[in-house]
């Protein structure tokens, strides 16, 4: 990212310690960043911390400094606001207009991209208050994470805690990187599916692919940013939850296929990035299968696993849905993918070559994306947010 002006908000919740690291990252990064607490985020985490942490000097009310009227001139002069953690309170108040402190008139200042990141217990969450608050702040225009999914305060686990911070920071970065206030995605539900299918053979061993997960991974967070409410079907990944992403793990193709079509049964779009294997084996031995002194190894008999994106293309819940498929070609690679892409019947098919060394496990990428209409976009080699980026514009202008 080049250097901008970020303001970090911080709430009075037992999170605001999370947002050290969240700092941390932001200026190591070579952004110039003010942080503006509450006064009760300052119980959690002192203002000397904030100040060392970020070189500026810190303050909650709108009676510091007035000769620079901060009130004003701090989100006037932002090109992001995220807060992190964003309480429930916080919420309320930005969402009603209350400028109380320095906070809240940084918000009501900010004419730039503006990210909460709530945490709080799952019942204050699922209020229908927080509910409605959340939706008017997306319905403004700006990007509210969903929490994660785990431990919080006390003996409590639930929706409502803080995402890592390095992957708010991930959101943060693709929000700059793009430069548009107002996200395109916002009011959608995108489906995402990553990583490779395994097709168990015995207890032990199973039949599988080299897909690491990090392009459907970078579809997710991108969409998340552009304001999108994601759900991530994820097989066989090792990769951290990309903030505001619900994540569902799958192992088979058949459970890949009964967590996408039960998610986008409410969905705008359909992004099938995931390897899905073609077979499995047409039996699963109880045993692991012994290797016998002086015998062949018995053949491994293969059955057809359903084809997923073919059969969303082919029953659409929802007549206006997009769906994009991923095909990955070892020859003739635009050729295979144009074949693929009238076999399939999906609206977009993004093609690349891959092999031992290009793509799988890769930070970088490069394709072209098909469309059914005859259109052809090269993405040229780069990071696979990049190419994110390119198919969300595509399906972005296909939903209007």
């Amino acid at each position: 990212m080049d250097k901008s002006r970020v303001v970090l908000g911080v709430s009075g919740g037992i999170a605001a310690y999370k947002a050290c690291e969240l700092l941390r990252r932001l200026t190591e990064s070579g952004h110039d960043v003010r942080v503006v607490p509450t006064a009760s985020a300052l119980h959690f985490v002192g203002a000397a911390t904030w100040s060392a942490l970020s070189g500026h000097p810190v303050a909650t009310e709108v009676w510091d400094d007035v000769h620079q009227v901060p009130h004003v001139r701090i989100g006037q002069q932002a090109d992001l606001v995220v807060v992190a953690p964003a309480t429930a309170d916080t919420l309320a108040r930005a969402a009603h207009g209350l400028a109380d402190d320095l906070l809240t008139n940084t918000l009501l200042t900010a004419r730039c991209p503006v990210v909460f990141a709530p945490a709080m217990h799952t019942e204050m969450w699922e209020h229908p208050a927080t509910r409605e608050n959340v939706a008017t702040l997306r319905r403004r225009g700006a990007v509210v994470i969903e929490p994660a999914t785990g431990r919080l305060t006390g003996a409590d686990t639930g929706k409502g805690r803080l995402p890592d911070p390095a992957e708010i920071f991930e959101v943060c970065r693709r929000v700059l990187a793009r430069g548009v206030t107002e996200p395109d995605l916002r009011g959608r539900h995108v489906v995402v599916s990553a990583g490779g299918t395994r097709e168990p053979l015995d207890p032990v061993r199973f039949l599988g692919n080299r897909s690491s997960g990090k392009q459907g991974y970078a579809l997710a967070r991108t969409a998340a940013a552009r304001g999108a409410r994601v759900t991530l079907v994820a097989a066989n990944t090792a990769l951290p939850d990309p903030a505001g992403v619900d994540v569902v793990p799958v192992g088979t193709a058949v459970q890949l296929r009964e967590a996408v079509l039960k998610a986008a049964a409410d969905a705008d779009a359909v992004v099938m990035a995931a390897a899905v294997a073609d077979f499995r084996p047409a039996v699963h031995a109880a045993g692991k299968i012994k290797k016998r002194d002086g015998e062949e190894p018995a053949p491994v008999a293969l059955v057809r696993n359903p084809d997923v994106l073919a059969e969303l293309s082919a029953d659409r819940p929802r007549p206006a849905q997009v769906v994009v498929g991923f095909a990955a070609e070892t020859d003739d690679v635009l050729a295979n993918g144009r074949a693929k892409l009238a076999r399939k019947g999906c609206d977009l098919l993004v093609v690349n070559e891959v092999g031992e060394r290009r793509t799988f496990g890769a930070d970088e990428n490069e394709a072209v994306v098909l469309g059914a209409d005859g259109t052809e976009t090269p993405v040229p080699h780069g990071p696979k947010e990049a190419l994110a980026d390119v198919v969300w514009d595509l399906v972005a202008a296909r939903l209007g």
